[in-house]
């Protein structure tokens, strides 16, 4: 990603003095005379952008700071755990190939409690543990299970009750009432999960995973 950084930095600024190069004189080939340098109004709004940026960075600290102090005071109420063992009998269903005394489940009923709640600072670190447990149990390491991308394709869709961020994000462009996408939200997000779901499921049956072959004898022995 550092490298498509550059490179789009690095393509900018050689455009820039290219339209310089050919205005020959300030007149722009593009956009006519009398049109300000490419390469000054590039850095301009470079500076403006990045002023712009920690205007607003700064603006949803208060927001996101309330909503993830709640959502925290939640998550030691014992809220999340609550919401885990609730969850458990539906996803020991969902990952039947996952023992459900395994830690790789408990880790999937957390991630998918904290992302239930917002809490993606914690929804992260879960999702990185469930998904190491999961290619423990994995026979092909070179090749993600059926687990593991039904589990990723949950994770990334999973359907959100609050939208902390959005709603810091509308409170700070002005929105007359930012909690109205609420609703949309919970509709939105429920259907993303619910096509994430269906197509890993018709996915898995289109390309099931060839069986291993058998262990040879000198493998068995050793």
């Amino acid at each position: 990603m550092n490298r498509v950084f550059v490179a789009l930095l690095v393509a900018a600024v050689a455009a820039a003095l290219l339209r310089d190069a050919l205005a020959a004189g300030g007149a722009d080939p593009l956009l006519g005379a009398g049109t300000e340098p490419a390469l000054r109004s590039l850095t301009q709004k470079s500076l403006d952008a990045a002023g712009d940026a920690a205007k607003l960075a700064l603006g949803l600290t208060g927001v996101l700071a309330l909503w993830m102090g709640v959502m925290r005071v939640a998550e030691k109420a014992g809220l999340v755990a609550l919401l885990a063992r609730a969850l458990r009998p539906l996803l020991v269903r969902l990952f039947p190939e996952v023992p459900a005394d395994h830690p790789a489940m408990g880790a999937i009923v957390m991630n998918m409690s904290a992302n239930l709640l917002g809490l993606g600072n914690a929804a992260t670190p879960l999702g990185l543990e469930a998904m190491k447990h999961l290619q423990a149990l994995n026979p092909r390491k070179d090749t993600a299970s059926n687990a593991m991308v039904l589990f990723l394709a949950l994770n990334t869709t999973h359907i959100t009750l609050i939208p902390a961020r959005t709603i810091a994000l509308r409170l700070e462009n002005g929105s007359a009432d930012a909690t109205n996408i609420v609703l949309p939200t919970i509709l939105a997000t429920a259907c993303g999960m619910t096509v994430a779901f269906v197509a890993a499921r018709l996915l898995q049956r289109r390309f099931p995973l060839e069986p291993l072959p058998p262990a040879s004898a000198d493998g068995a022995a050793s």
